[in-house]
């Protein structure tokens, strides 16, 4: 009994070492779902276009990723693409999204911009990301081995992928923004009454992009609660898919900017916490903050 009990012991803290949370290196989940990128993505172009964009560029670097709206991978068909999904099936149980980081991918300082940026959900709202157990069957695992930065729309179980290209991509707005579709937020300019905020100028678009400009109802997404929002990490930029380098949105309130890539608005906060509170409120009771310690990634 003491030797099986020891065997067990060891195999325990064989499991541990490989986890990140322990300092170790995790095992590598097999992804099970496919990634369905556009027929006809080009990655070598996007790549190159992605190498080539400055900070100071008039569009957002996630809007030149050559998927929808720019980035983002489109969901099983019948879920339509809107701004916050209602589809509960399709939320972070209890409010924890398990990661899985391909350290390989990343330079150091890379790995400490995307922790970054999932610290900024961990000090502004209920969620809480952790690293992957084999046991999981829902995670997100963050690479930088494809082209563009882009990721699917909320839980879309047996694994999912957020691209974030290096280096570019490898921002904090960017990966912030990322995670934010990966929660289960499209952009904002998608809103049922973006109307009432903003004017689409179809005239400045490229041609075949005006899709990427659709706005929804609200049978499938809602707002929480909180109103439209011009400073939200999921805005456009003014100038998103221009054609002519002339503005493709125009906010209706005068000397607004929109499409900021610091971080999470006040707004978005808000819909964060609106959209997982109930879930947030399961794990809180019986949650173990240790295994959330991001600090853990840097103590190698």
């Amino acid at each position: 009994m003491f030797l099986l009990r020891m065997i067990l012991f060891a195999i325990f803290l064989g499991i541990c070492a490989g986890h990140p949370a322990n300092r170790g290196k995790p095992i590598p989940p097999v992804l099970k779902s496919e990634v369905l990128l556009q027929k006809g993505y080009d990655r070598e172009t996007i790549a190159k276009r992605l190498k080539a964009w400055k900070p100071e560029d008039k569009q957002n670097i996630w809007e030149l990723s050559g998927l929808h709206e720019g980035d983002i991978i489109l969901p099983a068909p019948g879920l339509a693409n809107k701004n916050g999904l209602l589809n509960d099936n399709l939320r972070w149980t209890d409010g924890v999204v398990p990661y899985f980081l391909k350290e390989e991918d990343f330079e150091k300082e890379e790995i400490a911009v995307i922790m970054g940026a999932i610290k900024e959900y961990h000090n502004k709202t209920c969620l809480r990301f952790r690293p992957y157990k084999e046991s999981d069957q829902d995670y997100v695992t963050v690479q930088g081995s494809d082209s563009g930065c882009w990721s699917s729309v909320g839980r879309q179980r047996k694994g999912q992928i957020l691209n974030l290209q290096t280096p570019n991509c490898v921002r904090h707005g960017v990966a912030v923004h990322e995670f934010m579709h990966a929660i289960g937020f499209f952009h904002q300019h998608s809103a049922a009454n973006r109307d009432n905020y903003v004017t689409i100028h179809w005239e400045n678009i490229e041609p075949g992009r005006a899709h990427n400009f659709k706005k929804f109802d609200n049978d499938t997404v809602t707002e929480f609660g909180v109103e439209y929002d011009y400073g939200s990490v999921m805005h456009y930029s003014a100038f998103a898919f221009s054609k002519n380098d002339e503005p493709t949105i125009e906010p209706k309130m005068k000397h607004i900017t929109i499409g900021q890539r610091r971080g999470l608005s006040d707004k978005d906060i808000a819909k964060v916490e609106n959209m997982y509170k109930p879930h947030c409120e399961k794990r809180q009771a019986k949650e173990d903050e240790s295994d959330y310690d991001l600090d853990l990634w840097f103590l190698d």
